[in-house]
């Protein structure tokens, strides 16, 4: 679930940019008022946005970006000026600034890490050398003792470890263990 932390140098300023946001529907946000606090925190959490300014009480917000895990954006809130000395690859609302800008951008940074998480989650596990010889193995005895295709036998083991609800190095360990046997 995607979180939101405002982090300002007085914490009056970061409640009152939490309560606008929470005032438009953000239910999970949170206010910080030192780099400490933002990066212990982020790694509690599943995902989301670090809103700050430029400068918070222990950290500038260069830092603050290259700290933050791949799965957290930063938004940096900073004066038209102080827009250009903000770092690379950052999303940034000018202040003042217009409580549809900063709710946009918020939900922009969120739509995309969603967007990211899914596509990531999609990717097909990498298997090591070890795991992967176990399902060949298991591939290969299949292949001998019931007189299987390759496909067939990697199949069987795909199929079975879905009925099963576990992961195909498992049904692959199973099916070894069993014909061992």
């Amino acid at each position: 679930m995607s979180s939101i932390i405002v982090a300002m140098p007085k914490v009056d300023d970061a409640k009152k940019i939490a309560n606008i946001l929470r005032a438009r529907g953000m239910s999970r946000v949170e206010t910080c008022t030192t780099g400490a606090a933002i990066l212990s925190r982020v790694h509690q959490l599943d995902y989301g946005v670090v809103i700050c300014t430029k400068s918070i009480k222990d950290m500038h917000c260069n830092e603050l970006v290259t700290s933050l895990p791949d799965y957290f954006e930063l938004l940096l809130l900073a004066s038209r000026e102080g827009l250009e000395y903000c770092p690379p690859n950052v999303v940034t609302v000018a202040m003042p600034f217009k409580v549809s800008d900063l709710v946009s951008s918020v939900e922009m940074i969120l739509g995309q890490l969603e967007h990211r998480i899914r596509r990531d989650k999609r990717k097909p596990k990498i298997r090591s050398k070890e795991e992967q010889d176990c399902i060949n193995k298991a591939k290969m005895l299949l292949m001998e003792r019931n007189n299987m295709t390759e496909q067939e036998a990697f199949r069987y083991i795909q199929k079975s470890s879905m009925d099963s609800g576990t992961n195909m190095l498992e049904m692959a360990q199973m099916i070894l263990l069993l014909q061992s046997e």
